[in-house]
């Protein structure tokens, strides 16, 4: 069994980029700082930034492309991926990002701007039939009892 999780809060170090492929699917990236704060072995206050690059798709990514802005503060759950791919002049190239599937706004609205209630988005379970009374057999007390 492997686990590929991973979860991180940041700030959007640059505007998103929301685009669609040739078949409709919504596709949006961006980069996050991650902040983090420790004190060393002499007892000074130290910080270190990490940069992640975030790739959501479809529905999430929409909602990404039309809420979040550079600056603004952001909880991501997904998975680590490691993509190949070549430069133009046909050197292989490594790119590590995460491919979210979760996403939270934090932080508070600016400018009065109207955005989705502070939930986080998941991807909708898979439906099932609702149970209907009517389903179930109705008991026949005529019927016996085998105890």
């Amino acid at each position: 069994m492997s686990v590929n999780k991973w979860i991180g809060i940041g700030n959007l170090t640059r505007e998103v980029e929301l685009k669609y492929t040739p078949s409709g699917a919504a596709v949006c990236n961006f980069s996050i700082a991650c902040n983090e704060s420790y004190k060393d072995r002499d007892g000074n206050k130290q910080e270190s930034v990490e940069y992640v690059n975030i790739v959501i798709w479809r529905q999430l990514a929409e909602i990404a492309g039309k809420y979040l802005e550079k600056g603004k503060q952001v909880y991501i759950e997904g998975k680590l991926k490691t993509r190949k791919w070549q430069d133009r002049e046909g050197n292989d190239k490594y790119t590590t990002e995460i491919v979210a599937d979760q996403m939270q706004m934090l932080g508070s609205k600016s400018d009065g701007e109207q955005r989705p209630a502070q939930q986080a988005y998941q991807p909708a379970a898979p439906q099932r039939p609702a149970y209907k009374p009517q389903d179930k057999p109705a008991f026949n007390p005529d019927e016996s009892i085998p105890f």
